[in-house]
């Protein structure tokens, strides 16, 4: 099996948003607690926040992190996460059929996440509140002093505002599992109203719209549609969800979700077009993919326990142990949005730890990194830049999610120093290996810096990375690679994954 691919230096989509490899964390199950913060463990710093988990996410360089949530945050209240902890209240979370201690609120929450490097992206609960409770959730957070709540922040030992320029306007809200759960054009008026006054608070605020819950919504793509109408001129991103799934254990037709998700993307922006068009608006609202990941291992069973729990505390809920072509398919999703990052300028991986995670944390034991985490990091280390537009030429084949899909999966970003160039390639055949040329036009005299393979050494479709397995799958260095004469060659094996960085001039 052959494929072919070019690549052109001029042939340019777009500049990368370094937030395309952004993360999302929720309380919710372990996510939190024994997650990132278990004040009892071996490793856990003086703010009882786990430091072999903090390892492992300061080396993804994730760049923002959406919190509270999720489902969560349509029935949280803020304040009871501030102030001395013994003296915070203890609530049932509703979304998930627990219990919350509120012991991480967001003045803990902004320390870890200071500490490993990343910037906050903020939800305010649109579901069972209002503007009101919103605004004085971004003065507390964003003001300097001389205000109540800001001067609370201060009281609380928070002397310096986060300045979050980042805030989504609810969760999902266009579900009707979501607590508080609108119509379009009820949620789009109160989403309007909320962002006007988050961005009274200082230039560079920006917004984010609820979009659909998922691309089978009934309701899609007519609610993007109703709520846009509602408060397109005054909000920056609309946010799209999605979670993927091989329940039918059909490969080739797991992998083609990745050109799924990629008419999902295009079907919004074209409803962007319609309304900025019908609005005669000078703005331009664009996509903040802000939940996707797979999620289907254990979620018949999760869902059978958290309906007859009996409000636990941080329950053990949809840890999902990844397995080889998990990882092709979260490869595949990040190529997909480098190919449509002139849409897609955010994009959060759901979830950081233990919840449908990359990162996998045991209660007083060890944590390691699941097979997603590896195209994960590869992307948001080395996909930053500039994409480049590859044109494919290679067998293809058809599946129910999608039709001509091609076996070989590629994106390409130029850095931004314009000295190297990543290719980050799949071969979704399950069967034969691919021979691939790939001509690099405009790179005279490109040499190989790195190659490193997931897969195609023998492991399984299904063979995961475990407890007892830690590092099962993890990345090799390539061997069947070469660059010369303004080209790539290189065999890339049945069900593999290829990150590829060349130097360029």
């Amino acid at each position: 099996m052959k494929g072919r691919a070019t690549i052109h230096r001029d042939f340019t989509i777009a500049r990368i948003d370094d937030r395309l490899y952004s993360a999302f964390i929720e309380h919710m199950g372990r996510a939190i607690y024994s997650g990132i913060y278990e004040p009892d463990h071996p490793t856990a710093n003086a703010q009882g926040f786990r430091k072999d988990v903090l390892e492992l996410v300061r080396a993804l360089n994730i760049p923002a992190i959406r919190y509270p949530g999720g489902n969560f945050v349509s029935a949280y209240n803020w304040e009871d996460g501030i102030g001395p902890r013994d003296q915070r209240p203890v609530r049932l979370d509703l979304a998930w059929r627990s219990r919350e201690t509120n012991q991480v609120g967001i003045n803990e929450f902004a320390g870890w996440a200071k500490d490993a490097g990343i910037e906050m992206i903020l939800a305010v609960n649109l579901g069972t509140r209002s503007i009101e409770e919103a605004r004085n959730f971004v003065e507390y957070c964003n003001h300097p002093s001389g205000t109540y709540w800001s001067d609370l922040r201060r009281q609380h030992g928070v002397a310096d505002p986060y300045d979050v320029k980042m805030w989504c306007l609810g969760n999902e809200m266009d579900g009707p599992w979501q607590i508080g759960h609108k119509e379009a054009k009820e949620y789009g008026r109160l989403a309007d109203e909320t962002s006007k006054a988050v961005k009274a608070f200082g230039k560079g605020i920006e917004t984010v719209v609820c979009g659909s819950s998922n691309d089978q919504m009934a309701s899609y793509p007519e609610w993007e549609r109703q709520v846009l109408d509602e408060c397109y001129e005054n909000v920056d991103y609309i946010s799209l969800h999605k979670y993927f799934g091989n329940s039918s254990h059909n490969t080739l037709n797991y992998l083609a979700k990745i050109d799924e998700t990629g008419r999902y993307i295009q079907a919004i922006g074209g409803v962007i077009d319609f309304i900025k068009a019908k609005k005669r608006a000078k703005n331009d609202v664009y996509i903040c993919f802000d939940e996707w990941n797979v999620w289907y291992h254990n979620r018949e069973q999760d869902s059978r326990n958290w309906r007859e729990w009996d409000w636990p505390e941080a329950p053990e809920l949809l840890e999902e142990d990844y397995n080889l072509e998990d990882a092709l398919l979260v490869g595949g999703l990040l190529n997909e949005f480098i190919r449509r990052s002139d849409r897609v300028k955010i994009a959060a991986i759901a979830q950081l730890v233990n919840v449908i995670a990359p990162i996998r944390a045991e209660k007083a034991g060890k944590a390691w990194a699941t097979s997603i985490y590896f195209p994960y990091q590869f992307a948001s280390l080395y996909g930053r830049g500039t994409a480049l537009n590859v044109a494919v030429d290679g067998p293809r084949y058809d599946a129910d999610a999608a039709q001509d899909v091609n076996y070989l999966d590629i994106a390409a970003v130029r850095a931004p120093d314009g000295k190297s160039v990543t290719i980050f390639a799949i071969n979704r055949n399950p069967d034969e290996a691919m021979e691939l040329d790939l001509a690099l036009e405009g790179f005279p005299n490109a040499s190989l810096i790195d190659h490193q393979v997931l897969g195609g050494d023998g492991t399984g479709a299904r063979e995961a990375n475990t407890s007892a397995n830690p590092d099962r799958i993890k990345p090799r260095k390539g061997d069947k690679l070469s660059v010369g004469e303004g080209a790539v060659r290189a065999e890339l094996p049945p069900l593999s994954y290829h990150f590829i960085r060349v130097a360029v001039k």
